[in-house]
């Protein structure tokens, strides 16, 4: 096989797709209201959609039992309660040890979400503190895990939009 028919092959190539949960016009429109107030009543939202009670609250058991309603959760200003300092760390871990150091940093306190990333490192970290000596423990803690190569914190001056809503049309 030269390389030419391999380089023609390589561009047919697709990545296998996670399977996407079918979810109707209903089913975004609970999703939405819910995403903007997680303490709405079965009757608000049967209200807001001119849906019964009953339909309201079999489809959000659905969306439940489905996982594609994870939990119910306060946002909350960390800003206001102390938490001023976001930090990004990009972590490089020993391949083989890679999802036994995420699981770990996951863990953490501190930690708000784990992504694995392309590029120079393999997860991404953001976390959050109320003051620099407390990023500066938890960054000195995560380069003496075991299979931790090398990471790069940076710290974010100002947050311009922090939004974990999924904008569903």
């Amino acid at each position: 096989m030269n390389a030419c028919h391999t380089f023609r092959n390589w561009r047919n190539f697709r990545l296998p797709m996670s399977p996407i949960e079918a979810i109707d016009a209903t089913d975004m429109q609970i999703i939405n209201l819910l995403q903007e107030n997680s303490r709405l009543s079965f009757h608000k939202i049967a209200h807001k959609l001119g849906i019964s009670v009953g339909t309201a609250f079999n489809r959000i058991k659905s969306l439940e039992h489905r996982g594609i309603l994870k939990s119910y959760t306060a946002i909350v200003d960390s800003n206001k309660v102390g938490y001023s300092q976001t930090a990004i760390i990009l972590v490089r871990a020993e391949g083989r040890y890679l999802l036994d150091v995420e699981k770990e940093v996951a863990g953490k306190d501190n930690v708000i979400s784990v992504y694995d990333i392309t590029g120079d490192f393999d997860f991404a970290v953001i976390a959050r503190f109320k003051d620099r000596d407390g990023l500066n423990t938890f960054v000195k803690g995560l380069s003496a895990i075991p299979h931790v190569r090398r990471t790069v914190t940076n710290v974010a001056l100002n947050v311009i939009k922090e939004d974990f809503r999924v904008k569903l049309r």
